[in-house]
């Protein structure tokens, strides 16, 4: 899926519930012994890797009703019970619960945050 937003408009972008949106890793094209692997190999492995860019809120937690009358209608502010991920980790995840989009010529993935089986949170990641 290929959506028309400019880069700009990254800032924006708001994911929902337990949806995390990620960044696909650059993949190894050599294996150990020097066989070079076309990229349609690692898109086919179950599980991939890549980086957190943004993640959605949580999963939403149910109102809890304090002696209130039923015809009574009062506006409550919807609680959230926050997510493990967090943006800049590296996440192993499962491609077949991924959805591919592409963004700015960019491929990304929505993943669910259950389909996130591994995370790895260093600060020295992106140097």
């Amino acid at each position: 899926m290929q959506l028309p937003f400019e880069q700009k408009d990254m800032n924006k972008v708001l994911m929902i519930g337990d949806k995390v949106l990620i960044k696909p890793k650059n993949p190894q094209t050599q294996t150990k012994s020097g066989l070079y692997l076309p990229p349609t190999v690692q898109e086919k492995d179950k599980i991939q890797v890549g980086y957190v860019i943004k993640t959605g809120p949580g999963y939403p937690l149910p109102a809890q009703n304090d002696e209130r009358e039923v015809w009574e209608k009062k506006e409550e502010e919807v609680r959230y019970l926050p997510l493990q991920a967090q943006p800049g980790d590296m996440a192993v995840f499962l491609q077949n619960s991924a959805y591919e989009i592409n963004f700015n010529e960019n491929k990304y993935f929505i993943v669910p945050h259950a389909a996130i089986l591994m995370l790895v949170r260093d600060e020295g990641l992106f140097e």
